[in-house]
């Protein structure tokens, strides 16, 4: 009965909120800290892309509130609207002004002035889909026709569209993903290994094939070789590690931030925390990290209906997955990718969508509350 009321007063899960707001929080100060002097340069004012993200971030806060009260059945209803919406935002990308090109890859659309990334929808979207097809396929999950191909064209046709954007390392994430859902959801596992090694010539020459690809891959594999070009950004990135010690040097103080570190207040955000605030920063950063992740795996271990469980699993997997690409790339462990660290670094689309996810893990954990 206590658990009823405190559901009923609240509902939100402690660990996951308490997790999410001390990152949301974090990421505001890193963010001004490291975008500062680049915001400077650019705009004239330092605060320029603070500001932007604090309207992100109370956007986020909005959204997680508004799905965590949403009943996370209803995501099973909207199933394929969602995924029909999330393929035709990938389609739209292509049409001549409509998708935004920005470095020569067409990953955003622009509608009055606010740019959105479909691929982020799209990765929520498959994953509802995903939860919602194998729940209701349970009895003949194991057939081929039936708990196999189906979610691989699916899922193909969306890689394909981000491949084409190129977004390869999304594509990859996405395909971990529907990896592991199509794994727990009990997907014979000759189907999922023999897709998996049919995978790999297509990504070897994609990655073989395609120029700065490769540069990021060799200078991955030997990053000092290339420090002035491909290997600049993993170099700084160590730089600034290395340079924080166990304290850090204060926030405010990175030296790499000073236009050495490329975009410090996005990808490698991870470095300037590590260079201000040295490793105990990084370890209470991480522990944020490790304590998210273990209650949304508790959430899914505990959900009353296999919608709920698969729901949490993709939910928690993408998020598990974008911490560990992010912070691997920054240490030097991953080849570089674009991808941000959630609740922290700068931007919007990825930062809603993440809210989103605690969101509906908050309305799942607070069901089986009740």
């Amino acid at each position: 009965m206590t658990i009823y009321k405190r559901t009923k007063k609240g509902g939100y899960d402690g660990f996951l909120l308490l997790g999410t707001v001390l990152l949301l929080g974090i990421g505001v100060v890193m963010v001004y800290s490291a975008s500062s002097a680049v915001a400077m340069n650019r705009f004239g004012s330092d605060a320029y892309f603070f500001k932007k993200h604090v309207v992100y971030v109370l956007a986020a806060i909005l959204v997680l509130i508004a799905c965590r009260h949403v009943p996370y059945t209803f995501y099973g209803r909207m199933a394929y609207p969602v995924l029909i919406v999330a393929f035709l935002l990938l389609l739209a990308l292509y049409l001549p002004g409509v998708g935004h090109p920005v470095g020569g890859a067409r990953r955003w659309l622009r509608f009055c002035g606010i740019s959105f990334q479909p691929s982020e929808f799209a990765r929520l979207a498959l994953i509802i889909y995903l939860a919602y097809s194998m729940s209701k396929k349970q009895e003949k999950i194991k057939e081929f026709t039936i708990g196999f191909l189906p979610h691989i064209i699916v899922f193909g046709s969306f890689g394909a569209l981000i491949v084409m954007q190129p977004d390869f390392g999304m594509a990859a994430m996405l395909a971990l993903v529907a990896w592991t859902m199509l794994f727990v959801g009990g997907v014979r596992l000759t189907y999922l290994v023999t897709a998996f090694v049919g995978v790999l010539p297509i990504a070897y020459y994609l990655l073989i094939n395609v120029g700065y690809r490769l540069r990021r891959l060799t200078s991955f594999l030997h990053p000092w070789k290339y420090e002035s070009d491909a290997g600049y950004q993993i170099v700084h990135s160590l730089m600034a590690l290395g340079s924080g010690g166990v304290m850090g040097s204060g926030i405010g103080k990175s030296y790499q931030k000073l236009f050495y570190l490329p975009e410090p207040h996005t990808d490698f955000i991870f470095s300037v925390i590590g260079e201000e605030l040295g490793l105990v920063g990084v370890c209470f950063v991480i522990g944020l990290y490790v304590m998210i992740l273990w209650r949304g795996i508790a959430v899914a271990m505990k959900a009353k209906d296999l919608f709920a469980i698969y729901l949490a699993i993709g939910l928690i997997s993408v998020l598990g997955l974008q911490v560990c690409v992010n912070v691997g790339v920054v240490m030097g462990l991953l080849p570089t990718k674009g991808l941000t660290l959630p609740f922290v670094s700068y931007g919007g689309t990825s930062l809603v969508m993440n809210a989103a996810a605690i969101g509906i893990l908050m309305n799942i954990s607070a069901r089986q509350a009740r």
